[in-house]
């Protein structure tokens, strides 16, 4: 099966300013040298897929240097298995107007590549993930379109795109963002969320985008989703259910973080910390790519570790005489990024 893939890494990251100042949020480290959007790259590239056209618009230069320098064995060629697109008008950079244009503006590598389903995934997400397993799912049910779904707290749904599936798993209703989320039937403090994540029959994606550009819709969360129940055939794909090789016992199962907040970001690199992690990096069947070697001149990112105890952290501003000011985040990983931006834990000595 033939599977084309679009990474949406265009996102300004506005709830996580001030660390978004100068970076689109999946160029932001993690940790050990990685970056978020190396997770979303590697589960494509472990999982057998390509090409892999990664979208961007806010901030791009950071992401561009990394997926040049870090993913050197996918990125060059004539014909890369990961490459990046840049919108342009004229000749010029121009911005998308959403994610649903994004991939709109994108539609001629459809008809390039002629495959047999299309990948429309986000970067800002961290994960492991075989996504032919999701394909498999949306073969298996002669599925339109597929949406990876995962449990979250109630508390936290409004955050998310919300489904209310039948028991096998069909899309009955998807509401964005919505200010009262609906609970799942046997568990009232949980919501089935969507991760972002969508498999698309070609021509079906080609039908949506092309009926939403022509009522100015632009956002698949937002705009299209919701129209799916009743109009096509759009099922959701429980994340729970997919396995990959390697995860260690005392790893939380079906491991998904959205870095869509400082206190997110701040867990997430707690998670990977210690002898017995939530999410390890450190996976031999399933590896995390995309690691950068360290550098102290690297203008994009250099990253290092200390061995003192996470604390917690708190955003500082600050004007320093470095052209790019250290952060120190609560994992004790120093990364150069460049602004007037300080992330320091309390009493740390900078």
């Amino acid at each position: 099966m033939k599977i084309l893939a679009m990474v949406l890494a265009g996102g300004n990251g506005t709830r996580l300013y001030p660390l978004t100042a100068e970076h689109a949020k999946p160029a932001l480290p993690l940790a050990a040298g990685y970056r978020i959007v190396d997770f979303v790259l590697s589960n494509f590239v472990n999982s057998g897929i390509s090409p892999v056209y990664v979208l961007l618009q806010y901030k791009p230069q950071s992401l561009i240097e990394h997926i040049r320098t870090a993913w050197t064995p996918w990125s060059r060629g004539d014909e890369p298995a990961i490459a990046v697109v840049l919108r342009k008008t004229n000749g010029v950079s121009a911005g998308f107007r959403g994610t649903a244009d994004a991939v709109y503006q994108n539609l001629h590598l459809i008809e390039r590549h002629k495959p047999d389903l299309v990948a429309v995934f986000a970067a800002d997400h961290v994960y492991r993930m075989d996504v032919r397993q999701m394909a498999r799912f949306h073969q298996e049910r002669d599925a339109e379109v597929s949406i990876a779904a995962v449990q979250v707290p109630i508390a936290q749904a409004s955050a998310f795109g919300i489904m209310a599936v039948g028991s096998a798993g069909e899309l009955h209703a998807f509401l964005e963002k919505p200010e009262r989320p609906a609970p799942l039937p046997a568990d009232p403090l949980r919501a089935y969320a969507s991760m972002g994540n969508y498999l698309f029959n070609p021509r079906v994606l080609v039908e949506l985008l092309e009926q939403a550009n022509r009522h100015g819709d632009t956002d698949f969360g937002r705009d299209i989703m919701p129209l799916l129940p009743r109009r096509r055939r759009a099922w959701a794909y429980d994340f729970a259910s997919n396995t990959v090789p390697g995860v260690k016992p005392y790893e939380e199962r079906g491991y998904w973080r959205d870095i869509g907040t400082v206190d997110a970001y701040e867990a997430a690199q707690r998670d990977v910390l210690g002898p017995l992690p939530r999410f390890s990096l450190a996976n031999a069947e399933w590896p995390i790519h995309g690691n950068a070697p360290v550098s102290c001149n690297d203008r994009a990112s250099s990253i290092s570790k200390c061995n003192s105890t996470p604390a917690k952290s708190r955003v500082l501003r600050c004007r320093t005489q470095r052209p790019s000011p250290l952060i120190l985040t609560t994992d004790c990983m120093i990364a150069q990024l460049p602004g007037d931006l300080l992330l320091a834990a309390p009493g740390t000595e900078l």
